[in-house]
C-alpha cells in the first residue's frame, strides 16, 4: 500500500523539478546584465549607410540648340557667296550620333571662307553612378574630369593662371632701378623719350608697336593651357597649335572641358587659317571658346 502511494507521488515530484529547471534556465536568458541588448545594439550599428540621391541632372539639353545662335555666328563667320538657305544649314549645326539622348550627346559646326576655316563643337555627357551606395553621380562625374584633366598634362588641382602685367613692384628685365648709390639718376629705359623728345638707344617711337631684331612685328604671347576658375565646379582649358609648314597653314585648336554636378562639357573651338604663316591668335581663339562655355554654364544654371 506504501509503495502505491509512493509510486504515485514520484511523477508529480519530477514534474515539479522540470518546472523549476526550465524557470531558472529562462531567467538565465533574460538576465546577466542586459548582454542580449548589446548584442543587439551591435548588430544595429553595422547597418549600411543609405544611398546617395541621383545627381542634379536627369538629362540633357539639344546639342544643337545648346549654344547660343548670336555667339556661334560670331565665331563661324559665313562666306559671301553662301545663300540663304546655306547660311541656316551651316548655323543648325550637325548632331553627333548618339544611342542614349540621355547620356551623351553633341554637334558639330563647320565655316569656311577664302581666308580661314573654323569648325566648332559642343558635347554633353551625363554621368550616372551604377552603385551609389559606393559612390554619389557627382564622385563618378568628377573622376571622369580627373581622367581627362591627367590626359591633357595638366596638375590637379591647380589654380587659374593668365598672364598679367608687371606691377610697379615687378622689376622687369633691362629697367635699371633708381635711386642708386652717389645720388645719381638712373638713364632712361629703351623706348623713353629723351630730353629732346627722341626715344633712348634700343627703344622704338611712342606708341609704335614692339619689333622684332628684323623688324616685323613680335607676335603676340601665347596663354597656353591652364586650369580654370570661376567655370562651373572644375575646369581647365587645352590649347594646342599645329606644327609650322612650309606648305601648310598652323592651325589652332582650344578644348574647354568642364564639370557641372554630374554632367561633363566640351567646347572645342578650331581656326585654320589658309595661307601659311599666318598664325591664329592664341588670346583670341581662347577668349571665344571660353564665352561660350560660360554661356553653356548659365543654361546649365537656369
Amino acid at each position: 500500500m506504501q509503495r502505491k502511494a509512493v509510486r504515485g507521488v514520484l511523477p508529480g515530484i519530477a514534474m515539479l523539478t522540470a518546472l523549476l529547471a526550465g524557470a531558472a534556465g529562462l531567467a538565465a536568458c533574460t538576465g546577466g546584465g542586459g548582454t542580449g541588448s548589446t548584442n543587439d545594439s551591435k548588430a544595429g550599428g553595422n547597418t549600411a549607410p543609405p544611398p546617395a540621391p541621383p545627381g542634379k541632372y536627369r538629362s540633357l539639353p539639344q546639342p544643337c540648340k545648346a549654344a547660343d545662335a548670336k555667339r556661334v555666328r560670331a565665331m563661324l563667320p559665313a562666306g559671301e557667296s553662301l545663300t540663304d538657305e546655306q547660311r541656316e544649314q551651316l548655323y543648325a549645326g550637325t548632331a553627333d550620333a548618339s544611342f542614349d539622348g540621355d547620356r551623351r550627346v553633341g554637334c558639330r559646326w563647320t565655316a569656311q571662307t577664302p581666308e580661314e576655316t573654323r569648325l566648332l563643337s559642343v558635347g554633353f555627357e551625363r554621368v550616372v553612378s551604377y552603385d551609389r551606395a559606393v559612390a554619389s553621380d557627382d564622385d563618378k562625374a568628377r573622376q571622369v574630369y580627373v581622367r581627362q584633366l591627367t590626359d591633357a598634362h595638366l596638375p590637379f588641382p591647380g589654380p587659374a593662371t593668365s598672364p598679367t602685367a608687371p606691377t610697379a613692384s615687378t622689376p622687369t628685365p633691362n629697367t635699371p632701378s633708381t635711386g642708386a648709390a652717389g645720388g645719381g639718376s638712373a638713364p632712361p629705359a629703351p623706348g623713353t623719350p629723351a630730353p629732346g623728345g627722341t626715344p633712348a638707344p634700343g627703344g622704338s617711337p611712342s606708341g609704335s608697336p614692339a619689333t622684332s631684331p628684323s623688324g616685323s612685328p613680335s607676335p603676340p604671347p601665347e596663354l597656353g593651357s591652364r586650369v580654370l576658375e570661376g567655370l562651373g565646379n572644375d575646369a581647365f582649358l587645352d590649347d594646342k597649335l599645329s606644327p609650322a609648314g612650309a606648305t601648310a597653314a598652323q592651325s589652332r585648336t582650344v578644348r574647354i572641358v568642364f564639370r557641372t554636378s554630374n554632367v561633363i562639357v566640351t567646347v572645342e573651338y578650331s581656326v585654320q587659317p589658309a595661307l601659311p604663316g599666318t598664325v591664329p591668335p592664341s588670346a583670341e581663339t581662347q577668349d571665344s571658346a571660353r564665352e561660350l562655355a560660360q554661356a553653356l554654364v548659365e543654361r546649365f544654371n537656369e
